[in-house]
């Protein structure tokens, strides 16, 4: 069947004609011919019908009926035995069938057949189209006008369809011939005859004609025609080819119209002035703003497809435009200045530079218009900035005269069409465009790389820096509005609304805002009013309120950044800060000071008061919520204006109304009670930031809001629903700061927090969700702690620090109820302890739905608890953690005939025996065995011995390595010889120290044992004895065992000196009768200490008298004097008049006579509001990453470091790098603790980061002792910090006896 008969060729036509008719929608919508062939080629992909078309059946069987046999025979060789190993796969088979087919002389011959029939088919459809195109044009028909205004929708634009037109298709010949037909010195009529045939033709066939270049010269030439119709008809077929062409061939047309604008605005003909105003109702000006507007519609629409062009298309559109913007009189003519340039027109059309914004956005037309600005065009950048600073001077002057600029019609309603714009409005219109233009120009590197620009009119070059110092100011000399002239308009064009989105932005760049924002110059400029209005000057300012509102949100979004918080609080040059002129931190914070004072005239009665004091505390609230910012702040007591505003807010409160039920709310409370109520939660806002850092919860304490602050912050957490992140770790760490310390721990508990948190925490363990609707079992966790309550185990473990456990859990029994109910929710820790810790009654245990996973949970939270060695001493002398624990494994044993049964090795088993070994072993990473919580592969899958008695399996006691003889060396001796005659040697502790870091350095081995005694013993003696180096001074205490014999030492004292005493014999430091020893330094340190505290009234517990931890410094004291009862007393005794006393021995100064009473009260230890405070400070600078790491798991330095510092690094070190630790100090100084810690961050950097994306950090921290860390390694390292931060440091530790009076 390769030949056809007229009878298939009829056939085929019909149908091939009906296939047309049901795809006529698809081809029609196609934008160009090369589309709808595409779309004929994937009709199958596309079309669900495809196969149901009747030429598509034909085609079918034809091929089948052709190419059948030769198919079969193909197949058949392929799968036969002979070539079975050369075709293997069906893949394969049928590439090979289809090119043999291919290949076949059938094929050849049946593509030819259908080749020709399917000629002649087509040229009879397209002889029958023609003929009735004919027919139709023989009807004609009539062209309908409509008279539109220019904010109407006009037939000039690129918007208009031209999918829905005939097309008709022409051949090259009669495209030349319409080509002459429209060249000028043609009679209209033939050239408009031409243009009606011109606008029926496809344009991408038109463009891509031979004759399209010629064809564009006439078109360019005829735009303009004094006809207003021929050449809008141009102007249609511009549009249409914008719509409809891909943009290689459109860029002609635009260069082309562009060319047209440019020569026109050149010529004789034109002749507006910007003085003379601008009629858009007249029909010259509204051709050329059709022109401008087709323009601009394409500007906006190019960048999204020139990227998939070369780039000399992008750049000759680029080009052409810069090229017509930049045209100007010459600067010789008498009216160059006063010459309305395209630029206005364009401006007037797109007044905020949408076009510029979007050709600038990407990197690929960005260089290139960068480029071309920079070369040949710069002028455009010139007569913006020209621009601005007309306006600026303008603006000056009437505000100098009338101190408001309310004569200058920025706006317009948008109520009424405008239809002239005077010459003011012309250029205040192209002022806003240009504003626009640089504020988009300088988001950029290269942009930026522009300036400074020299401008004919001034000396000096116009520098990026001036640029800015004039946008600053345009926020100062905006024109003020009433706020019915602001609610009216959509859009506001002020200049202080403009330049506000533009400082937005680039507080938001990081490199921008550092070229534009961070210099000292930008900072004086934004500052100028708050000086003026410090100092008492003359303010020549438009709306004092908005412009103050506008600098203060500047302000903040500066100091949220590091960069610029820094360049705030230093200035842009750290180097060059001078005395005589102060920082911006100092500026602003004392403005905010006069503000809660209402101290500023110029604002009292201002209804916009309150908002501006909002605003700039939000300022201050950005600064001291770090601690460089904090530090900065102090001297000023900003925490003490931001109390007594609070305390007037709250007392105004207290009168507002509560809001009666099913009352008008706007009639039960007035405006202003509402007002009283959002100020006093303002300022509340504004005090709990200060518990962001140590210090600042210091101070908040001191303000006596703590409570209202912990209370208000609840109250936000419940109304909020869903928090961002940013949120969640800015809670997480105040959280976290609060829970250290006694006085925030309560208001937690007392505000409903700790309540509310435990109750959710409950529900998600015990519970689930209620509102998911079960389809399916649930999965069985394979996570020790479920992913679902990861958050509430951390948020747990930041709560519960030993002053919360303190205050939360002292003194307080277990319930221990017969029964439990499924319904009873635990309300506080306590009961948490009870459900999930101490499952010592069947009771707890059917209580849980969730038993194995609910105590896991327990066991695990237990085990990070007891890191804590205070909270460990606390829980086993009050619940007897231990034995619970032991019998409970007791019980979990496989039942023998004969002796005691197999322990059973479970999830719960194998938890409590690792907590077990944690409890009752003290050790560093070389010093004592912990058993894996996880189960091994193979035979034996936990090869740890279980246990349900002590002692301990030895297993777990890791050998302590003897200690070898040291021989003594010169440095040594030196030191030994220096410490025994300290007398006739001049800055004898300078030499002495750094004679211990050569020893440190080169043998640190050697500082150890006795040597470490003597050392220590003697330095400590020596300066005791002088006054200058004593920070505390107070009488002889003599120590006789008849005083001490009658104070009893505490349940939890007792069990540390066990511990100890465990210890030191572990590490052959101790021999028998140890405990008598300790007990006799403890209670005489006890009796010691009592004479220097104060009576102090608190409802703390930690206040009720004895220091309520144990004194592990005493104890590591008692250790390095190998055991040494009277040694380490007089030792204590000596090392108290030393100022590194208060910050290594932490009872040292509990409620201690040398603090002010306030710190007392507050029972926050100086540890923590400066010692850690300054850890935290350096941490930032130092370590920047790991800082962050703490920040985005909502976990701060300062309270891991706290418990390091409390316990000596117990658990954490080996005992020789606790010596080093403790020697550091005393030889170095106390600001080597806070090194210290700033030494191990950095060792543990690596770690923190990778355990911060596993969201377990603060179970890293507490659980895991410091591996590999030794303190010489990082002697150098500290050194170094010393010589930056120690005069800051020692001073604010110098401080702690006056440091909140």
């Amino acid at each position: 069947m390769s030949q056809f008969t007229n009878e298939d060729e009829a056939l085929l036509q019909s149908m091939l004609r009906q296939l047309l008719q049901s795809v006529k929608e698809k081809i029609t919508g196609a934008p160009s011919v090369e589309c709808a062939e595409e779309i004929l080629l994937h009709l199958e992909e596309t079309d669900e019908n495809f196969h149901n078309y009747e030429f598509v059946k034909y085609l079918r069987q034809y091929i089948n009926n052709t190419l059948g046999s030769v198919i079969e025979e193909e197949s058949e060789k392929c799968t036969s035995t002979q070539n079975q190993s050369e075709v293997s796969g069906y893949d394969t088979l049928v590439q090979h069938v289809t090119k043999k087919t291919r290949e076949s002389k059938q094929y050849r011959e049946m593509m030819h057949a259908l080749k020709n029939v399917m000629t002649v088919v087509v040229e009879s459809l397209v002889n029958k189209f023609e003929e009735d195109r004919m027919c139709k044009k023989e009807l004609g028909s009539e062209t309908k006008k409509k008279s539109q205004s220019y904010y109407g929708t006009d037939n000039c634009s690129d918007s208009d369809s031209s999918f829905n037109q005939s097309y008709t298709f022409m051949s090259q010949e009669q495209l030349q011939l319409l080509v002459e037909k429209l060249d000028p010195i043609q009679p209209k009529e033939v050239r408009q005859e031409a243009l009606q045939t011109l606008c029926l033709a496809p344009p991408s066939d038109v463009l891509s004609s031979e004759c399209w270049p010629n064809l564009r010269k006439h078109l360019t030439m005829s735009l303009s025609d004094p006809d207003e119709i021929f050449s809008e008809k141009i102007l249609r077929f511009y549009a249409k080819t914008f719509s409809s062409s891909p943009f290689n061939m459109t860029r002609e047309v635009y260069t082309s119209l562009a060319q047209h604008l440019e020569f026109y605005f050149l010529s004789g003909e034109y002749s507006l002035r910007i003085s003379s105003g601008l009629d858009v109702s007249n029909a010259d000006v509204t051709r050329i703003l059709k022109k401008v507007r087709l323009l601009n519609e394409y500007q906006k629409e190019a960048p999204s497809s020139w990227i998939r062009y070369p780039e000399k298309y992008m750049e000759e559109i680029v080009e052409s435009t810069l090229s017509l913007l930049s045209v100007k009189h010459d600067p010789n003519h008498p009216a160059s200045s006063d010459f309305l340039s395209p630029i206005y027109f364009l401006a007037l059309l797109d007044i905020k530079a949408v076009w510029f914004k979007k050709w600038t956005h990407a990197h690929y037309s960005r260089t290139v218009i960068l480029r071309l600005l920079e070369k040949k065009y710069k002028s455009l950048i010139n007569a913006a900035v020209q621009q601005c600073l007309d306006y600026f001077e303008f603006c000056k002057a009437a505000v100098c005269k009338t101190s408001r600029v309310n004569d200058f019609p920025q706006q317009h309603s948008n109520n009424e069409q405008k239809f002239f714009y005077t010459g003011s409005e012309l250029q205040y219109i192209y002022f806003v465009h240009s504003l626009c233009l640089l504020g988009r120009l300088l988001i950029y590197k290269q942009g930026r790389n522009l300036f400074p620009v020299q401008l004919k009119n001034k000396k000096d070059c116009v520098s990026l820096t001036d640029l800015l110092v004039l946008f600053t100011q345009l926020i100062y000399y905006s024109p003020s509005y009433s706020k019915e002239a602001l609610a009216a308009h959509t859009d506001n064009y002020s200049p202080a609304s403009l330049v506000m989105e533009i400082l937005q932005v680039f507080c938001d760049q990081t490199g921008c805002a550092t070229d534009c924002l961070y210099t000292d110059v930008v900072m004086d400029a934004l500052l100028d009013p708050l000086q003026s209005l410090l100092n008492g000057t003359e303010v020549f300012i438009n709306c004092l309120e908005t412009t103050l509102i506008d600098i203060a949100d500047i302000l903040a979004r500066i100091a949220a950044a590091e960069d610029g918080l820094s360049v705030l609080l230093y200035g842009g040059n750290k180097n060059s800060a001078k005395e005589n002129s102060p920082t911006a931190v100092h500026i602003i914070v004392q403005f905010t000071k006069k503000l809660l004072h209402d101290d500023i005239s110029l604002l009292s009665g201002s209804e916009l008061l309150q908002v501006v004091k909002g605003a700039f505390i939000f300022v201050c609230r950005q600064m001291y919520r770090t601690c460089e910012g904090l530090q900065m702040l102090i001297p000023y007591g900003l925490h003490e204006s931001i109390g007594e505003a609070w305390k007037k807010a709250s007392l105004l409160s207290e009168r507002v109304p509560t809001p009666v039920t099913g009352a008008d709310s706007t009639s039960s409370i007035s405006v202003d009670s509402k007002n009283v109520v959002l100020w006093e939660e303002t300022l509340l806002d504004a005090l709990l930031n200060f518990s962001a850092t140590p210090k600042g919860l210091f101070l908040l304490h001191s303000t006596g809001a703590m409570s209202d602050c912990v209370s208000f912050m609840f109250n936000s957490l419940s109304k909020k629903h869903q928090a961002n992140e940013h949120e969640e770790f800015d809670n997480g760490v105040i959280v976290a700061q609060m829970a250290t310390t006694p006085t925030a721990a309560v208001a937690l508990q007392s505000s409903g927090f700790i309540k509310t948190f435990v109750a959710k925490l409950w529900a998600l363990l015990e519970c689930g969700k209620d509102d998911v609707r079960i389809t399916q079992p649930k999965s069985i966790p394979v996570d020790p702690i479920d992913q679902s309550c990861q958050k509430s185990f951390l948020c747990l473990l930041n709560l519960l620090t030993y002053p919360a456990v303190t205050e939360l859990l002292s003194k307080q029994d277990i319930p221990n109820k017969p029964m439990y109910s499924h319904r009873e929710v635990p309300t506080d820790i306590i009961n948490i302890i009870d459900r999930i810790i101490i499952l010592n009654s069947e009771a707890k245990i059917h209580s849980l739905f969730n038993y194995e996973q609910s105590h896991v949970f327990g066991l695990r939270l237990l085990n990070v608890l007891c890191c804590e060695l205070n909270t460990l001493l606390l829980l086993e002398t009050q619940y007897k953690v231990s034995q619970v624990l032991l019998t409970a494994q007791e019980e979990n044993v496989t039942e023998a005939l004969e002796g005691p049964g197999d322990f059973i090795v479970d999830s719960l088993s194998v938890e409590r025996n690792h907590v077990l070994v944690r409890i009752n072993l003290i050790g560093g990473p070389q010093e004592r065995i912990l058993p894996s919580r996880a189960l091994d592969k193979g035979s034996d899958p936990y090869p740890w011995p279980m246990f349900s008695s002590f002692p301990l399996p030895k297993c777990y006691l890791a050998e302590v390595p003897r200690k070898a003889d040291f021989k003594q060396d010169k440095v040594l001796d030196k030191l030994m010889s220096i410490l025994q005659s300290p007398g006739g040697q001049s800055e004898w502790a300078e030499i002495c120290r750094r004679q211990f870091c050569k020893i440190m350095k080169t043998r640190p081995d050697t500082i150890s044992g006795p040597i470490l005694a003597e050392l220590i013993e003697k330095f400590v003696l020596h300066l005791s004895e002088s006054r200058s180096n004593c920070y505390f001074s107070m009488g002889r205490y003599e120590a006789t065992d008849a005083d001490v014999k009658k104070e009893n030492l505490s349940s939890m004292q007792q069990l540390g000196i066990e511990m100890t005493v465990r210890y030191g014999k572990h590490l052959n430091l101790l021999k028998e009768h140890a405990e008598n020893e300790l007990c006799f330094v403890l209670m005489n340190c006890e009796q010691f200490l009592k004479q220097q505290q104060r009576a102090v009234v608190s409802s703390l517990r930690c206040l009720q008298g004895h220091y309520p931890g144990y004194d592990w410094f005493a104890s590591s004291v008692f250790l390095i004097m190998s055991g040494d009862g009277e040694k380490t007393l007089t030792f204590l005794q000596q090392f108290s008049h030393l100022l590194v006393s208060a910050f290594l021995w932490i009872p040292r100064l509990h409620m201690s006579v040398h603090l002010p009473v306030a710190t007392v009260e507050s029972g926050i230890h100086p540890v923590y509001f400066c010692s850690a405070h300054y850890i935290e400070m350096l941490l930032k600078a130092e370590l920047p990453l790991v800082f962050s790491a703490f920040h985005m798991s909502g976990f701060t330095p300062s309270q891991i470091c706290l418990q390091w510092i409390t316990q000596c690094f117990w658990n954490y070190m080996d005992w020789s790098e606790i010596c080093h630790y403790i020697a550091t100090c005393i030889f170095l100084g106390p600001d080597y603790q806070v090194y210290m810690c700033i030494s191990v961050f950095r060792h543990l950097q690596q770690d923190i980061l990778k355990h911060t994306e596993a969201q377990d950090l603060q179970v890293f921290l507490k659980e895991e002792a410091l591996h590999g860390f030794r303190v010489t390694d990082y002697l150098e390292y500290m050194e170094s910090l010393e010589l930056i931060y120690r005069p800051m440091l020692l001073k604010d530790m110098r401080n702690i006896r006056v440091q909140n009076t």
